[in-house]
């Protein structure tokens, strides 16, 4: 088991950044993970995912170039980097551990979740 916690988030006018973290109390390094968002009324949506060593990283195509998602397996740390945010990208964010290869955008296939932080993007 692998507890999860993220941090980071806070309100930001649009074109701005955040650098979300989420820190992980378990094998780290033995966790394939991913970065979720829900908005209020909408479904929540994969983001991003990065494999167990983090030379993979996938992103979906409305923040692709915009956000990187990278880990420090030293410090047990998955972290979502978010530049020139929109106001579309205000949810709330989430880290997960335990993503599938071939299935990474599959919320049901990641095994333990942190608790969010909120991202609000102002227009």
């Amino acid at each position: 088991q692998v507890q999860l916690v993220e941090s980071g988030g806070g309100l930001v006018q649009a074109g701005g950044s955040l650098r979300l973290s989420c820190a992980a109390s378990g094998t780290f390094s033995s966790y394939a993970m991913g970065w979720f968002r829900q908005a209020p009324g909408k479904e929540r949506e994969w983001v991003s995912a990065i494999n167990t060593g983090g030379g993979s990283t996938y992103y979906e195509d409305s923040v692709k170039g915009r956000f990187t998602i990278s880990r420090d397996n030293t410090k047990n740390t998955l972290y979502l980097q978010m530049n020139s945010l929109k106001p579309e990208d205000t949810a709330v964010y989430y880290c997960a551990a335990g993503g599938t290869p071939g299935h990474v955008r599959l919320s049901q296939l990641y095994n333990n979740w942190g608790q969010g932080t909120q991202v609000t993007v102002s227009s």
